[in-house]
């Protein structure tokens, strides 16, 4: 008798195919690994600009790539990391590397963002880009209107 029915993700593969074997193919190269992330982005809209804040610890400002084309601005990032460990004769008894990179993408309001004032900066692990508003579409606050 059986008392647990699995569910069977794949029915097209073999049994062979169980739930430990997917989650061991997805650590293959070239696959998505559960680790793998896209930096988490704060945007704030303040009077004279936007604020965009990308959370991105353990790089350096060297490391990203900020570009401005068709009113789409991209950060993107690439970092790669080795570590050897040689015997004496300077044969490898072990070589590990890591790379990661990520790209964002936003499209800009063109009528809205002066597009030659950005500017950015890096700090503690946070990459700040400011967009400034362009003057004409800044609130110059109320005034009174004369009716006639």
């Amino acid at each position: 008798m059986t008392l647990v029915k699995k569910y069977n993700r794949f029915p097209f593969f073999p049994s062979m195919f169980d739930d430990e074997m997917l989650k061991s193919m997805s650590n293959w190269p070239g696959t998505m690994h559960h680790n793998a992330s896209i930096p988490a982005v704060n945007i704030a809209e303040k009077e004279d600009a936007f604020v965009i804040d990308v959370a991105v610890p353990g790089l350096s400002k060297e490391d990203f790539k900020v570009e401005l084309s068709n009113n789409i601005l991209t950060i993107s990032s690439e970092k790669e990391s080795k570590q050897e460990n040689n015997d004496e004769k300077g044969q490898y008894t072990r070589k590990e590397f890591h790379y990661a990179s990520f790209t964002r993408s936003f499209t800009l309001p063109e009528k809205l963002i002066d597009q030659e004032k950005i500017n950015g900066s890096y700090d503690n692990g946070i990459l700040q880009l400011v967009l400034p508003k362009k003057e004409q579409t800044l609130n110059k606050g109320s005034r009174n209107i004369e009716i006639r």
